[in-house]
Order: structure tokens, then sequence, then C-alpha cells
């Protein structure tokens, strides 16, 4: 069989990153650890468990407790050669008997969340052990049972040491998860430098403010963006999208979960690439296109002089200082250029976008009225904008 020539496996074997394991495939080794205690009296160290995808891997424990009717399991999460905020965090498990017919019962202990808003794929009230752990675990504590004659009718608590302080470093605070981490994955597997569960936190973004009756909602590529459209349109928090790179991310999602207004804010270098074509603004996988800022300014009265500089400036921040020197709106033009293929992405989907440019320092430097897919909108220079 040839080796496969794409795809996630590739990305590893070309960059030699190790691959590391999600808070949802700890728990579960944790909970088939506890559980296994429980009715042998012995903890299987390492404890190897079955991932959605057919993966063995094992964990080594890193603690254990069995004692008054209970077994309590710890791994420590190796998150590979990904930035994770999660990587050497402490996901323990205890297991205890729940009566005959119960199930098994999910808890949060410390440093786990518990979901207060809806909009997440769990009820309000429920502690944030995200569907496919939950899984995942009902699955291995069926295995365990099935091995060792018990009855699967089990309480399990998860918690992460220090995770409500490790916690305020994610999105949970604003999407209503409160009292700590998510315990999260699709696949039991941490890819490094993976942008899924990013854009994860987006659509759930999507969903929240949904749910709240949000009709306008922004996408933002950063804290200082955050800043200035909420300045701007006095947005509430659980409507503001923590977009970073993934323009196009947003885009997708909003096309098939509309709402009624999108702003997009951000980096005029980075909106100059939005407006270029690009979705996904990461300098390392898209760049300014001076050339095309000059095609811009030219349509927006540029000499051909003024466009020339504009084509070999050193950065896209100083072509939009030479262009506002010659009062030339390049920002606006940039926005505008954005706000339309922003629409080109949403294919029709019935949402008003506007784009608002700022600098390093939060001011704006360009923006556009909203434009729906009727093509109405106002006019797109600051001047004209009440």
């Amino acid at each position: 069989m040839s080796e496969a020539k794409g795809g996630r496996s590739a990305q590893l074997k070309h960059t030699g990153l190790r691959h590391g394991w999600t808070t949802g495939a700890c728990a579960t080794a944790a909970t088939t650890a506890a559980y296994t205690a429980l009715l042998t009296g012995e903890f299987p160290d390492p404890v190897t468990i079955t991932l959605p995808k057919g993966q063995t891997p094992s964990f080594a424990l890193a603690a254990e407790e069995l004692a008054d009717g209970r077994a309590m399991a710890g791994v420590v999460k190796d998150a590979g050669d990904d930035p994770d905020v999660t990587h050497g965090a402490l996901i323990r498990a205890t297991v205890r008997a729940a009566p005959r017919g119960a199930g098994v019962v999910f808890a949060a202990g410390p440093g786990v969340g518990t979901i207060t808003r809806p909009g997440l794929p769990l009820d309000v009230g429920e502690p944030a052990i995200n569907p496919v752990p939950r899984q995942m675990m009902r699955e291995h504590v069926a295995l365990v049972a099935e091995r060792y004659g018990g009855t699967g009718d089990v309480e399990i608590t998860v918690s992460v040491d220090h995770g409500e302080e490790i916690a305020r470093s994610t999105w949970n605070p604003r999407l209503g998860i409160v009292g700590g981490l998510s315990i999260l994955g699709t696949t039991g597997i941490v890819v490094p430098y993976s942008c899924s569960a990013w854009i994860d936190s987006i659509r759930r973004g999507v969903d929240v403010a949904r749910a709240a009756g949000r009709t306008h909602v922004a996408g933002c590529t950063g804290s200082t963006s955050e800043k200035t459209v909420t300045a701007l349109y006095d947005l509430p928090e659980d409507a503001l999208l923590d977009m970073g790179d993934f323009a196009g991310a947003v885009l997708k999602y909003v096309r098939r979960h509309p709402v009624d207004r999108l702003t997009l804010c951000g980096g005029f270098a980075k909106l100059s690439k939005l407006a270029a074509g690009h979705l996904d603004l990461h300098s390392a996988r898209s760049q300014v296109d001076k050339g095309f800022l000059a095609e811009l300014a030219r349509a927006g009265g540029a000499s051909d002089s003024l466009a020339a500089e504009v084509a070999t400036a050193n950065t896209g921040l100083a072509a939009l200082q030479l262009c506002v020197a010659h009062g030339v709106p390049l920002g606006d033009l940039v926005a505008v250029a954005a706000r339309d293929q922003a629409l080109g992405v949403l294919r029709g989907a019935p949402v008003e976008v506007d784009v608002v440019c700022i600098d390093r320092g939060g001011d704006v430097v360009g923006r556009c009225a909203a434009r729906g897919p009727d093509g109405v909108g106002g006019s797109s220079s600051i001047a004209g904008r009440a």
C-alpha cells in the first residue's frame, strides 16, 4: 500500500513534530484505570484505550487512590509539540458506583467548567465534558464492566488540577463555561499547531451568539479590534468572535448559520489580505499584496507615481500612510474590497457585512457601510457615514 501524501500524518512527518492527546483522551484513560481498580482492586499502569479512529495509545498514571467505595486515577496531558495551554495539566477521574440502571453519570470536579449559556452542544447546567469524550468514557466503562463483571452504572467526576486558572486563557469564560476547562476532543489526538480547536471555538461562539438572540456579531482579529468594535457598536461580549487569522472559518460557518449582520474588524494589513481574496490571514500562509494595494489606490484616485510608491512600500502600513498623505482613502477601499470578498464567500446568505480596519493603536483607518447579498448599502467613505 502506498503511503499517503497528504493530511495530518504527512504534516507531522514533514515537520518532525510530536502529536499529543486531548483532554478527552486523558479523561477516558483515567476513567478506565479508575473503574478497573474499583472492580478489581488494582490500577492498570499503563492503561490502554481505543480512540475513535482505532488507535490504541497507552497512558502512564500520575495519581491513583482507592478508598471509601471510590477510585481515582490521574493522567498528565501531553500535548506533544502543540502550544496547548492544557499541556502538562493533571486530568483526574473519580469513579464510584451508581444505582443500578443509572448508566454513566458525569459530574464536574474542581477545574472543570459548567455550562451556563445555551448554544453549546451540552445543556445548561451540564459539566463541560463534550459529547465525544462522554461517548469514549461510556464505551470504556462498558468494556471494563463486561471484562470484570460490573454493572456499568457509575458516576464519573472529572477534574483538572489548576483548571480554573488555566481556563482564563481560553474562550470558556466568554462562552459561559464557568469554573474551569472543557474536556474536549473528537479524535483523541492533538495535532501540533492545528487550527481545529480555534475554528471549533469560532463555531461555538456563533452558536452561543445565535442562541442568545444576537442579530449582530463581530469577527475580530485580536483584543485591540475587539475594543474598537465594542466602542463602535456597543456589542455584548457574547457577540464578539475571536476570529484570529481564520476569516474563512467565520464566513463559512455564518453562511450555514446566518445572523442579520456581521462586522469584521482587524488590522489594516490583515484585512488587506482578505480584500485580496485570502481567507487565512496568518503571516505564514498569506502576505500583504502591495501590488493589489497599488491597484486599489489607483482606482481611488492615486497618480501613477503614487501607485508605484505603494507597490514598493516596505509594509502595508507604509502603503496606507503614503495614501493618507495624498488624500487617497486606501483604508476605506480595503474595507470595501474585504466586504465584497466576504459577501462572495457567504454566497447569498441573508447576512449584511461591514468591515472596520484599524491601526495598531485601535484607531479606525478604514471603514465601509454594511451591505447584504442584494447589494443594498450606504456610502463606502468614512465621511459619508452617520
